[in-house]
């Protein structure tokens, strides 16, 4: 039944209907939340032999380095190798750091503020002088980072190929932008895989700041619930189109392995690699070459990783598979919503009817199921359209996962006949 069509005297009908549809939800007294893109347990479980690596007498690396001691900067050679392939990054461009990419990133634009980058005149100006590119919907742990800095964020839409190049082409051409934020593998929220033409053209384009960026962060680049779509290696095409420090690539095992003790990644040019290097050289001595190792012997080489990730997908799945059936079953024909059916990472993105997003979020919330806060995938929180919701399937288990989008599609058809019944007093 298309909502939009429905006559104002049918809209009144069916809303008296969902009110008290919504009202038994509400007497149901559920806790459900779909709220948090990290693993749940049973994911977890899948790297218990972490704990009892890499043993007592497992403290040497292939090349003779004692884990135990200082030193290392650059990460262990054999987890490099193990993930240099998923990353398309030379081994010896990229770096195996401390648990978190996100503390990667933040390094490279702090660093970039106080210091400079490699082929820059200066380092970045604040508060306004410097801007971001943002695809959105987008990552908002993206937009914090920004906003924290004093940075201003340009939002630029997602297609289905990526963010939108024509506006991002015409974007660079002002130099106070420095950058773009791209999670070019099964985007989140959206799901969406950068075809190759868009990373041609990210890689090609010419921008006006000598110091322009790409944020890199290929969080999902194993993370398939699919058959698995492939990417264009953004860092040697940079290269060939003669930029050869233009990407900074960012992954890591938080979602592979254990989520708060996992293994970060940093991918660039030689360049690059050396000066964030020099910048790490200040505060640390090396990083935890233990955990490194006990990785290592985990997960050796890319086949184990690509093994290890299809466990995780069949935990995952059924997850998206039942949140698309559910959607489809209770607003397939409503007219009044869409999702997206990703083939991998961690995250649905819902849209709704303009101006109806936070009402959505509200509804559940009265219901006792927790959605991530309406506006949350754009800069400082605020959706344009009201539209936009984040759902992650991920944490709990497949019972609740249904429970939840039951009374999500509920939400979102009581929402949508109020507003289209607000809109038809209004005309």
């Amino acid at each position: 039944m298309d909502l939009t069509t429905l006559a104002h005297t049918e809209l009144s009908t069916r809303l008296a209907v969902l009110h008290d549809e919504h009202g038994r939800l509400k007497d149901r007294g559920l806790s459900l939340n779909l709220t948090r893109g990290k693993p749940a347990a049973e994911q977890l479980e899948l790297s218990r032999p972490l704990l009892s690596l890499p043993g007592p007498d497992g403290h040497t690396a292939q090349d003779g380095t004692d884990g135990r001691n200082y030193g290392g900067l650059q990460g262990l050679p054999e987890l490099r190798a193990a993930f240099s392939g998923p990353l398309q990054v030379p081994v010896d461009q990229l770096v195996a750091f401390g648990n978190s990419s996100l503390e990667l990133m933040y390094e490279c634009v702090v660093d970039a503020v106080l210091f400079g980058l490699p082929g820059a005149p200066a380092p970045w100006p604040r508060e306004g002088r410097t801007a971001m590119l943002c695809p959105v919907p987008g990552y908002d742990r993206h937009f914090a980072l920004c906003e924290k800095l004093g940075i201003d964020m340009i939002p630029v839409p997602m297609t289905a190929d990526g963010p939108d190049m024509d506006e991002v082409e015409r974007l660079v051409a002002e130099e106070r932008v420095k950058g773009i934020w791209c999670v070019p593998k099964y985007s989140n929220p959206t799901g969406v895989c950068y075809a190759p033409e868009t990373v041609r053209r990210l890689a090609a384009m010419e921008t006006a700041a000598p110091d322009f960026r790409v944020f890199w962060d290929n969080a999902y680049a194993v993370h398939h619930v699919g058959e698995g779509a492939p990417l264009a290696d953004v860092l040697s095409l940079s290269a060939e189109h003669g930029h050869p420090d233009r990407v900074f690539v960012f992954g890591s095992t938080s979602k592979i392995t254990m989520a708060g003790s996992g293994v970060a990644f940093f991918g660039s040019s030689p360049a690059n690699v050396s000066w964030l290097l020099g910048h790490f050289s200040k505060r640390t001595i090396g990083p935890d070459k233990i955990n490194q190792l006990r990785h290592a012997r985990f997960l050796p080489d890319a086949a184990a990783v690509r093994a290890h990730m299809e466990r995780h997908a069949e935990l995952l799945r059924p997850k998206f598979e039942l949140i698309d059936a559910v959607l489809e079953k209770r607003l397939g024909d409503a007219g009044v919503a869409s999702w997206t059916r990703p083939q991998g990472g961690y995250f649905v993105s819902l849209d709704v009817l303009d101006g109806c997003a936070a009402r959505v979020v509200e509804l559940a919330g009265d219901a006792g199921i927790a959605l991530t806060p309406a506006g949350a995938t754009f800069p400082h929180g605020k959706d344009p359209r009201d539209r936009n919701i984040r759902l992650a399937p991920s944490y709990p288990g497949l019972a609740e996962v249904g429970d939840a989008v039951e009374g999500l599609a509920l939400c979102v058809e009581l929402a949508a006949v109020e507003r289209l019944l607000e809109a038809g007093r209004a005309a």
